[in-house]
Parts: C-alpha cells; structure tokens; sequence
C-alpha cells in the first residue's frame, strides 16, 4: 500500500508551525478530560460513591496533565534512549521540537501529576489511578495515529496485503504499520474493554482494579506489537538476544504493577 499523501505539518502561521504529533497529545489531554467529565459526575459508579476529586476541577488538572507528559515524556527518552548522546550534548534536552518523547516516561510523569493533584483534593489516589486508565486509551488512540502521520516507529518488512511504504523509509519495502496496530490494540479496544467495565461491570468500585486492568492491556499489547516493530535505532536488540527490545523491558515493570492492581482490588470488598 502506498503511504497515504498527509502531511505531518497541520497548519503554519507565518514562523509557527503546528504538527499533527502535537496536536495529538493537546486533543488526547482535553478529549480525555471531557469523557473523564462523564466518570466523575457519577457518584454511584466509584467506590463509597465518592469520585476521587469534583467533576469541574478535571480541566484543572488538564494543565498539570500536559506538564507531566511533556516533563516525564522528554526525560524518559533521554534516559531510557538516548543518554550518552544527551550528556555530552545536556543543552539540547529541552529541544522538544526537534522530537524525542517516551510513552513510558510521559506515564510516569502523568501518574505523579496525578497522584500529587488528588493529594491536594484530599481525594483517593487509587480511584485516581483507575481515572487515568479509564482515559488514557483516548491519547494512545489519537498518537499513534499521528506516529503513522509522521511516517516513524514502522515495523519489521512484510509481505501482507496491507504493508506500507513509508517515505522516511532509506529501504522503501512495504512495512507492517505497528503504529496503527497499537492504536487499535492499546487505544481503542481497550478503552471499549475499560467503558464496559466501568460503566456495566462496576470496576471503579474497587480502587485500583481499573488502573490495573490498563497495565495489563496496554503491557501485553505493546509487547504484543514489538515483535513486528523495528527495535528503537538507539539500542538496536538489546542484549544481542534477537528479540528482546527496550519497549519490552520497560512494558514488563507494567505488566507486573497491573497485575498486582487486579489481584490487590479483587482481594478487598467492594466499595
């Protein structure tokens, strides 16, 4: 298939310019947000019918949200990527706009703005969690999605019906699109997963089992993808194994915490 004609700019005023990468994260925060709305003015489906903050204070902490990506986002991808790189050359580790972000960092960073704004709402920071995974899967969706537009974190070649050409590909064969298969693995189908369970199967009645289940989906998922996916230019395979990639690695500390979300949660009664 040929790479569709999109480009990864969305709009330019004058010197400024605005990609559709950025645009991702923004509409992931506030898209999440708005649905977070929906949770939080429903008492009845959270543990002793006590949301962990007030519904109007969500945009409050859609600014502490960006703040946290960004920050744990960049240092992420410093530290796990790219690190001697960026110790010889410190001055560049704000140069946000020349790319450079790690999902796992800016989860890192999302859950400690997180735990310290509920802190200040005096709120429950294991409900809180379960917050971030029921609407985290709306920013997954919408940046992988923009990984695709920016033609980056192709796959392995492939010979299937539905490989891409990608034009930043120096090789130009036709390419698993691992973008998308995460959008729709980690992203949408498991946000469908985590509204059901939220909303017809009582989940946020049991603190941390939300959150949990999030850990486990989006863990099995990416390690899932990283078979077909090119391991990161920085690292090649880790530890010459073939196999072993770095989203494996830092996918597994995830998968461990969710797990122990789920069987912590299921232990204790229901809210």
């Amino acid at each position: 298939m040929p790479f569709p004609d999109i480009s990864p700019i969305a709009f330019e005023l004058g010197p400024f310019v605005v990609r559709w990468y950025a645009l991702g994260y923004l509409a992931g925060v506030f898209g999440g947000a708005w649905y977070a709305t929906s949770l939080l003015s429903r008492p009845q489906l959270w543990a002793n019918n006590r949301p962990p903050f007030p519904t109007p204070a969500i945009w409050d902490f859609a600014f502490w949200a960006v703040i946290g990506i960004v920050a744990g986002g960049r240092l992420g991808y410093v530290l796990f990527y790219n690190l001697p790189y960026y110790a010889a050359n410190p001055g560049e580790i704000i140069a946000l706009w020349d790319g450079g972000m790690s999902y796992h960092g800016g989860m890192l960073g999302l859950m400690l703005a997180m735990a310290l704004f509920t802190r200040r709402h005096k709120g429950a920071i294991l409900s809180s969690f379960d917050l971030l995974g029921a609407i985290a899967t709306i920013g997954i969706f919408l940046v992988r999605i923009t990984n695709f537009i920016n033609a980056e974190l192709y796959g392995a070649p492939t010979d299937m019906p539905w490989g891409v050409v990608f034009p930043t590909d120096p090789e130009q064969l036709p390419r698993h699109p691992t973008q998308l298969y995460e959008a729709a693995l980690e992203g949408l189908l498991l946000f469908v997963l985590i509204m059901a369970g939220t909303r017809l199967w009582g989940w946020l009645r049991r603190p941390g089992l939300t959150a949990g289940i999030f850990g486990v989906g989006y863990a099995l998922g990416r390690i899932l993808v990283e078979f077909w996916r090119l391991p990161d230019i920085q690292l090649g395979y880790l530890l010459g194994t073939g196999w072993l990639t770095m989203g494996m690695v830092l996918s597994l500390p995830i998968l461990a915490a969710g797990i122990a979300l789920v069987a912590y949660a299921l232990a204790r009664p229901r809210g």
